[in-house]
């Protein structure tokens, strides 16, 4: 089945440290982040279209070195929400599938089982298992240990159906609702369910100078 990728990468980059967009930093093959992201989109022929959400310093970067039609450029918003709701706006195909543009390790296989788990009746979100003991904590004091495996780390890509999405955003909109992903939104405003498929990779989502230090 044919879908259209949305591609949020118009965050600040605060937290990464280094005074630069991290969307653009480069590994030691000299490739950036940005590539690998677009990478395993512009390899998958299901992919008819790819709307990366950007700031402009990402936006001249694309234009002059990336040549794909199926890349359409579209300015990022105030928030995350209005980032995704800017290059949700333009996409054409009944299935969206929405990522992280700091995602630049996913693996094939993960973009598969995301699109094969979905049906125009539900969603679907990559997630990745949770390894550590979990500890609720008040006022700096463990209360509880949480069964970790009832939990799950929330990843992208994220797959919907466009319609739906589209209206979940609408009316967050209205009601000055911020979510910080697409699974958030179905939660709150949507009677489908979201399916989890298990990642296989790390799938990091680079946000410290860590997880990309050794890259």
């Amino acid at each position: 089945m044919n879908y259209s990728a949305v591609i949020v990468a118009a965050g600040s980059s605060t937290r990464f440290g280094t005074g630069t967009n991290k969307m653009l930093y480069v590994f030691n093959d000299g490739t950036r982040v940005i590539d690998r992201t677009l990478k395993v989109f512009l390899e998958d022929d299901e992919c008819t279209q790819i709307n990366v959400v950007c700031n402009r310093e990402v936006d001249s970067y694309l234009r002059d070195n990336v040549s794909d039609e199926r890349i359409q450029l579209y300015p990022g918003g105030a928030s995350r929400s209005e980032s995704v709701l800017n290059g949700l706006s333009g996409c054409r195909e009944e299935i969206v599938l929405v990522h992280d543009g700091a995602r630049c390790f996913l693996e094939k296989d993960d973009l598969a089982a995301v699109k094969k788990a979905v049906s125009m009746d539900n969603g679907a979100i990559l997630v990745g298992r949770m390894v550590d003991t979990v500890k609720l904590v008040k006022d700096g004091y463990v209360v509880s240990t949480v069964d970790r495996d009832t939990l799950k780390r929330a990843q992208t890509p994220q797959r919907f159906p466009r319609a739906e999405l589209l209206r979940c955003y609408r009316q967050a909109g209205k009601d000055h609702y911020e979510t910080t992903d697409e699974a958030g939104l179905f939660e709150r405003y949507s009677t489908m369910k979201t399916v989890c498929v298990d990642s296989t990779g790390h799938n990091t989502k680079i946000t410290f100078w860590d997880d990309v230090r050794g890259e």
